[in-house]
């Protein structure tokens, strides 16, 4: 058993093959804990498109990295240092260095990005290959006992020929 808020031991002990998808699980309970800046929103555009909107506030194109894995979106942050006139009393705008991972399902594609006034948008989109795609099985009528060669669609494609 790992460190994590739900037991997943009995599902482990039960399946096989789904060993991402209890990583995906143990990651988001432990993501919940972890750091949560910079903020961000992630908008469902439609049934194939999604939105991921970052507030990265003070950063420019050339501090922020988007880097594309099999199944994950990195996102990462680091601000040069600026010469700054003065002694700060306060420093509410936050500058560090941030790094955010986003798991992507099978087939999501990063289609662009975009950085205006502070907000960092990117753009996702499912393209599901056209093998994998469901696809319709006409359904032919055989009599009981027949083989397919003597069901009647073959005699009448038979006949055609």
């Amino acid at each position: 058993m790992r460190n994590s808020l739900f037991d997943l031991a009995p599902l482990h002990r039960s399946s096989v093959g789904f060993d991402r998808i209890f990583d995906l699980l143990e990651n988001a309970t432990r993501a919940q804990t972890v750091d949560s800046w910079p903020p961000y929103d992630t908008v469902k555009l439609s049934d194939d498109r999604y939105r991921i909107t970052m507030a990265v506030a003070g950063f420019n194109r050339e501090e922020l990295d988007i880097a594309v894995q099999p199944n994950l979106l990195v996102v990462s942050g680091e601000r040069k240092s600026a010469d700054q006139e003065g002694e700060f009393l306060y420093r509410g705008i936050a500058s560090r260095a941030f790094t955010r991972r986003f798991e992507l399902a099978d087939h999501v594609k990063v289609t662009g990005a975009n950085l205006v006034d502070g907000l960092l948008t990117i753009e996702l989109e499912r393209e599901v290959p056209e093998s994998l795609r469901p696809r319709r099985i006409a359904i032919t009528s055989t009599p009981p006992g027949a083989t397919l060669e003597q069901s009647p669609q073959r005699q009448i494609e038979s006949q055609a020929a």
